[in-house]
Order: structure tokens, then sequence, then C-alpha cells
């Protein structure tokens, strides 16, 4: 999942620890939204291709919420997040909800 950008000026390494904190801190700039943290870490999973990334993201999100809404929410905050801070193309960001909080 570690990403290289080469350039004439050198080489840029974001790590996966970096890239998955961008992915998890954009994601939780929703409202309601915390990224599900099954022992050990977080369920953040991150592809890097050639022709772009693919980001499958675990949430918690509060009840009430209307879930398509937050889904679509985070989708676009996380494409928008690593499309900027990492110049790449970002294909997908599949989201599942798999717990509701109190």
């Amino acid at each position: 999942m570690t990403m290289t950008v080469a350039s004439e000026a050198g080489t840029i390494t974001v790590t996966d620890s970096a890239l998955t904190h961008i992915v998890v801190q954009a994601a939780e700039a929703v409202e309601g939204v915390r990224v599900r943290r099954p022992r050990p870490r977080r369920y953040v999973d991150i592809e890097i291709a050639d022709d772009g990334a693919r980001m499958q993201i675990g949430l918690t999100v509060a009840y009430g919420r209307v879930l398509p809404e937050v889904a679509r929410d985070v989708q676009r905050r996380v494409a928008d997040a690593v499309g900027t801070m990492c110049a790449v193309k970002v294909n997908a960001v599949d989201i599942t909800v798999e717990e509701l909080a109190a």
C-alpha cells in the first residue's frame, strides 16, 4: 500500500500509516462517523495501482443518521483528501456501515 511518486527532483514515498491517517481523518470529519476499530487497527484497506487508488472503509455511524447520505459524504471527503494530498486518482471508495452507535 505504500505509495511512491517519482519526479525529476527525486521520489516521494507516502507510508502505509500516513496514507491510512489521511483516509481516517477525512472519513471522521463527517459528523457522526468513526472508522471501525477492530483490534489491533482501524478497518481501512487501500489498494494503489497504476490507474489509481481504491479504498475500503468500515464505519461506525451514529444512530439516526441517514446512512446513504453519510456514506456519500465520506466517499467525497476521502476521495478529495487523497486526491489532493497525494496527487493520486481515486477510482473508488467502498463504504461498509458495520455498526450503529448510540
